[in-house]
């Protein structure tokens, strides 16, 4: 299952808490299958894993839950307060 860093239970958070509508963020792969997107989410689709850490909800799409499974969430804001997400390998 994916994991999630601390920096990116905060930014989840940080996010829900400013803008009601939004319940987490949810993670979907794109049409080509080899990328992924990331946006705002109010609720998880019918066939999305769901991760709750810390106070953060992210949906995970059934198409990347695979794609994700021994991986890690990493994220942070930059200078202009825009929200950057990475990805690494479980130890």
């Amino acid at each position: 299952m994916l994991a999630l860093t601390e920096n990116v239970t905060e930014i989840v958070k940080h996010l829900t808490d400013e803008v009601p509508a939004v319940a987490g963020i949810r993670i979907a792969t794109e049409p080509d299958g080899q990328s992924l997107s990331v946006s705002p989410a109010d609720q998880a689709a019918p066939t999305d894993q769901v991760i709750e850490q810390d106070g953060a909800t992210v949906y995970v799409d059934e198409s990347a839950t695979a794609l994700l499974d021994d991986k890690v969430l990493d994220g942070g804001v930059d200078a202009e307060g825009n929200i950057e997400f990475a990805l690494g390998q479980q130890a």
